[in-house]
């Protein structure tokens, strides 16, 4: 344990990479595991014990530890154990000691248990996670990444029962899973009411490890972090030690409600250093209900790849702050499309309401039901103006997601070395298309680098205005300049995705 002496470490930006997804603890049913199955119980909870739990812990006077709540909710609190068909051989004979370790980590991301190593023909994979009952009924949650790709579901209740499960829906999007398990009753807990607030006690029970019924305390560390999980990221930080297998657990408040539910960890090494987040309530509260319902979730779609408006863009575009949220592109066939929104237009609020950033306006659109019919407020060439929109209905794959050679020269490119650019048009480049100035080169020690820009990346317009040479690129910059322009706005296509990046061009 570090001293109180340690200095504070540097602060990192969160990044999907570095967010690790809470996975089971994995293991091949051929391989000997050092956990020890309860038996199977022939009788379910007596009917006294299907109460409100959260109830009864609310009644409870402010505590000088966290027993007593404990002792009232963490009957509610499932293991959750799954066996996934991991296929067939491994043809290419590595295991997991010859995956990079970023590989390694997609997978864990995106809920795939770890490939089991090479040797075997057939391998079931088995894992673990958590879960806790919210009906008496035995309606109860957990993660959509432990249990969606599940051949069978089995959970084991506080008291060593063993019961199965079946999956009533899931949602990847924000990673909630609703299972079912027959009998009962069963004791259950509330989902809060009350948004928590930053420095609150919380408490964090689970399955780390197989190692079910565990308690861990914290506080909440902050609100509405973006890890990059998808586009409606707005989980709790909490420091309340979880680790593998707390996936799909509680965290408590010490009223006994849930306040969220567990999801990923931050961490180099893959065990908890005291950074983890937890679904909030209320998101959990509209995901739940819809599956509980319909089997799957629905959210209404406008069609539009969005990005924030930084300070930067914002003074590109001659914006007085940096809020809203920027079209990158519009989706072919969308609402926007038929709507009449544009490339370069800023959604600034919806139904009179500020939007705040791009990560907003995809939460609150994608919360609202496909049909909705919704008054979009977006400034398009400088000028402000409504527009009326019906939200259709969020296809499954997609998301609300050397100065003289300033010349021409026989090959069609163009160095601009202030920038560290080098350009060529798209149609001489193999591949690129017809339309834009592609890429070809760029200085890492440029301005365009440090900016995100990438050799084959295609520039589609400048300043507002579609370019198809280097000379119209270099015309649209000297432009800005002699305007006194210190950034000029570039919509740029890098793979399958387009953006804008506001480029600084200095002085004239």
């Amino acid at each position: 344990m570090a001293s109180g002496n340690t200095p504070a470490p540097r602060r990192r930006n969160f990044s999907a990479r570095r967010a690790i997804l809470l996975t089971t603890t994995i293991a091949s049913i051929s391989a000997a595991a050092l956990v020890f199955a309860p038996g199977f119980g022939a009788n379910g909870y007596a009917p006294a014990l299907a109460q409100n739990l959260s109830e009864q812990a609310h009644r409870l006077q402010a505590p000088v530890g966290f027993a007593d709540i404990v002792e009232k909710v963490k009957p509610a609190v499932i293991s959750v154990r799954v066996k996934v068909d991991g296929g067939g051989s491994n043809d290419s004979g590595l295991d997991n000691s010859d995956i990079p370790p970023g590989l390694r980590d997609f997978f864990r991301r995106f809920g795939m248990p770890d490939i089991p190593h090479g040797g075997h023909r057939h391998n079931v994979i088995t894992g673990q996670g958590s879960g806790f009952f919210i009906t008496a009924d035995g309606y109860a949650v957990t993660n959509n990444h432990v249990v969606e790709k599940a051949e069978s579901v089995q959970v084991t209740t506080d008291d060593g029962k063993i019961h199965k499960a079946k999956v009533i829906g899931t949602d990847p999007r924000t990673d909630l899973a609703l299972i079912k398990v027959d009998g009962g009753p069963f004791p259950y807990v509330k989902l809060s009411d009350q948004t928590p607030r930053i420095g609150d006690w919380v408490i964090a029970v689970g399955n780390p490890f197989g190692l079910g019924g565990t308690v861990t305390a914290g506080i909440v560390s902050a609100r509405g972090r973006d890890i990059g999980a998808s586009a409606y990221d707005d989980f709790i930080q909490i420091d309340a030690p979880v680790n593998k297998g707390n996936s799909g657990g509680p965290t408590f408040d010490t009223a006994g409600n849930v306040i969220g539910v567990n999801t990923a960890i931050f961490s180099p090494s893959g065990g908890s250093v005291g950074i983890a987040f937890a679904i909030p309530a209320d998101t959990v509260k509209n995901v739940v209900a819809q599956l509980k319902d319909h089997g799957a979730v629905t959210r209404g779609w406008i069609g539009v790849q969005i990005q924030p408006v930084t300070p930067e863009i914002a003074d590109s575009l001659g914006l007085k702050k940096a809020k809203g949220a920027l079209v990158a592109e519009p989706q072919s066939d969308s609402p926007a499309v038929k709507a009449g929104i544009e490339a370069g237009d800023v959604i600034t609020a919806v139904d009179g309401k500020d939007v705040k950033d791009a990560r907003d306006l995809a939460k609150r659109i994608g919360a609202m039901a496909p049909g909705t019919s919704v008054k979009l407020t977006v400034l398009h060439g400088g000028s402000e103006k409504t527009i009326n929109l019906t939200l259709g209905t969020m296809p499954k794959q997609q998301e609300a997601r050397n100065e003289n050679s300033n010349k021409d020269n026989s090959s069609g490119t163009t160095d601009m070395a202030k920038l560290g650019l080098t350009l060529a048009p798209a149609d001489r480049v193999a591949g690129a298309g017809k339309k834009g100035v592609v890429v070809t080169q760029v200085d890492p020690s440029g301005v365009a680098a440090d900016h995100g820009f990438s050799s084959g990346d295609i520039i589609l317009e400048v300043g507002g205005k579609s370019v198809s040479t280097p000379a119209e690129v270099r015309h649209v910059i000297a432009d800005a300049r002699s305007a006194g322009k210190h950034t000029v706005l570039v919509r740029v296509k890098s793979g399958d995705n387009t953006k804008f990046v506001a480029l600084p061009v200095g002085k004239a």
